[in-house]
């Protein structure tokens, strides 16, 4: 990455203190970026504040349905490159009432694209979706491929799919936003700290000695892409924008094609710290349980992707373990009440 290409840049980051846009701004702002963020509330376990990314970025608190308090940070700024990044990303939150995830996620992406129109500063958006846009398919039709139509039921998945044809239609002939839609399968890294999701809540219960409560049985399988694959991805797709507008409108996944159950997930941990018995016992709880509101089967691969610019992930999944105990074991001891 050309580390020249993003000096002094204005890059606007919604949802900035989340675990991607967190370890997003700190590579940003390594890259000497003048990073800006959207925040909803200041959230004080949050890796941008835990790390102090915050200080280095001008930061702007409100919601990002809020159409005024949106066209004035756009309007008052000359934001070359915006990654949007903010959604309500919970999947039971948005099962138990969908009104607050559709309105960040739906109404949110509608009023940031929306206040981008005519602006000739902005070169490059990336905007980010997920694998659940796409709904259910069956396993047989896997990984999803990037022309799949949507098959969304659940609440986030259907604001996550309406958020992609609200930047289909902006970055159509009709308006001509400079826009790249994102679909990756589940991020994990250091700086994730919603310990509804798997791996922060089995760190958690091993690194604190807690019991893990499985939410299922363990079969559903998923993709997992380490975070700084990420964070290097993004780079890539809004430098690439930036350069060749033609770019507009294209949808990447980015995955790695080898799904692994929650169960196997669960396992490489508990093995790892030599926790046989503590992983008899969960296994036990799990045939008891099935998962609702989720999809089965999710995965993707990288085939656009490596097609267009060559990407590939480097992290394999085994070769991050070690170093997410070595991170969450220092955060967690300084913040046992997470």
């Amino acid at each position: 990455m050309n580390k020249n290409f993003f000096y002094k840049k204005k890059i606007l980051i919604t949802g900035i203190d989340g675990f991607v846009g967190s370890n997003l701004a700190k590579k940003l702002v390594f890259l000497g970026a003048k990073v800006s963020g959207i925040i909803q509330k200041k959230n004080k376990k949050s890796l941008f504040n835990y790390e102090k990314i915050n200080k280095k970025c001008t930061l702007y608190k409100g919601d990002i349905y809020n159409h005024i308090f949106i066209k004035r940070i756009i309007t008052n700024n000359k934001f070359e490159i915006i990654f949007h990044l903010a959604a309500q990303v919970e999947v039971g939150v948005a099962n138990h009432d969908p009104f607050d995830t559709w309105e960040s996620n739906i109404r949110g992406t509608y009023t940031i694209l929306n206040n981008l129109v005519k602006n000739k500063n902005i070169k490059s958006v990336i905007v980010a979706s997920s694998d659940k846009s796409y709904g259910e398919y069956p396993k047989s039709l896997l990984p999803y491929k990037e022309h799949y139509t949507s098959r969304a039921i659940f609440p986030y998945d259907v604001s996550k799919a309406c958020a992609d044809m609200i930047s289909k239609s902006y970055s159509s002939e009709l308006f001509k936003l400079p826009i790249i839609t994102t679909r990756f399968s589940n991020i994990f890294g250091p700086g994730q700290l919603h310990f509804s999701a798997l791996i922060p809540d089995i760190m958690k219960s091993l690194i604190l000695n807690k019991k893990f409560i499985p939410r299922g049985d363990g079969s559903d399988l998923r993709d997992y892409v380490y975070i700084n694959d990420i964070v290097d991805l993004y780079l890539l797709l809004s430098k690439n924008l930036y350069k060749k507008p033609k770019l507009r409108g294209e949808i990447f996944n980015a995955g790695i094609n080898k799904p692994i159950s929650v169960k196997e997930v669960i396992s490489k941990f508990y093995l790892a710290k030599n926790k046989k018995e503590e992983l008899k016992i969960i296994f036990q709880l799990m045939k008891s349980k099935k998962s609702k509101g989720e999809i089965p089967y999710q995965y993707m691969d990288h085939k656009k992707l490596k097609k267009y610019f060559g990407w590939k992930p480097k992290y394999k999944f085994d070769e991050t373990v070690n170093d997410l105990f070595e991170w969450y074991e220092k955060y967690l001891i300084n913040n046992k009440n997470a």
